[in-house]
């Protein structure tokens, strides 16, 4: 097993046990070296801060994997670990987001035009037949085919 899957079976492991998701697991050099960083999520909507991920959610997570990771040592070099949430502008990934974030405010991008357009900026309305739903605030909707999705973002509200 390569030592980022090793890692991340380890990081679902314990976020499961917590009731937590992995929503990604990345390794990259930085100035400070090199950093690991898990990203853990709460099933659900994620629409108040009570349904989010917290900061304690992300130091227990951390503590427990630290410990683990420190016995199984998946990387012949020094690392520092990183746990925390995809954040409240979180890329949007395939249809399950999509849906998951109904009623939320979000920016996507198509690689080809729909309605004459290329960005668009509006609340989900969820998924239909392979088409996200966004209601721009004009009103209007828009029909989003997930293949033709470059990126997709939800934008924090206040």
């Amino acid at each position: 097993m390569e030592p980022l899957e090793q890692i991340r079976v380890v990081a679902e492991r314990v976020a499961a046990s917590r009731g937590l998701d992995v929503w990604d697991v990345q390794s990259r050099r930085e100035a400070i070296g090199h950093v690991v960083r898990v990203f853990i999520d709460r099933p659900g909507p994620a629409a108040t801060p009570e349904e989010s991920v917290s900061i304690e959610d992300c130091a227990q997570v951390n503590r427990e994997m630290s410990v683990i990771l420190d016995v199984e040592d998946p990387l012949p070099f020094a690392y520092t670990l990183e746990v925390s949430s995809p954040g409240l502008d979180r890329a949007l990934r395939g249809a399950g987001d999509y849906s998951r974030f109904a009623g939320r405010l979000a920016k996507v991008v198509v690689k080809e035009a729909v309605d004459n357009q290329k960005a668009f900026e509006g609340r989900l309305r969820g998924v239909d037949t392979g088409d996200v739903l966004l209601e721009a605030s004009s009103g209007r909707m828009h029909r989003l085919p997930l293949s033709l999705i470059a990126r997709g973002r939800l934008e924090v509200e206040f």
